[in-house]
């Protein structure tokens, strides 16, 4: 019976954490934390979908760099596509919020979905 028991908690064990890594649940993120301007609101939703906006507000790239990271969450995420004038208010926002920034220096951080 301690052999059936052990089993069970380990078997738990291993697939709670994976059940609870399936979703993503937005921390306590809202637009107002993040720079005003148009189309924050419309960009916070769109990607807190799937991730934490802070996540986002760590990258600096360029428009094409922002475009390029979109076109791969579509592509190998499923991200659902943007509409022509959602994707326009999307990008517009990042690359006026977050453009790129100066490297950190040796050895400093890399943005890895930049080019």
């Amino acid at each position: 019976m301690q052999r059936f028991a052990w089993f069970a908690v380990a078997g738990v064990l291993w697939i709670v954490p994976a059940m609870a890594q399936t979703g993503f649940t937005p921390r306590d993120e809202s637009p107002e934390e993040f720079p005003a301007g148009p189309g924050r609101d419309e960009t916070f939703y769109t990607c807190t979908a799937c991730h934490g906006f802070h996540l986002v507000a760590q990258q600096g790239m360029t428009r094409a760099q922002w475009e390029d990271s979109i076109d791969l969450m579509i592509r190998r995420h499923n991200m659902p596509p943007l509409d022509d004038k959602d994707r326009e208010k999307v990008l517009s926002y990042l690359a006026s919020a977050y453009p790129p920034r100066a490297p950190a220096g040796r050895g400093g951080w890399v943005n890895p979905f930049a080019k």
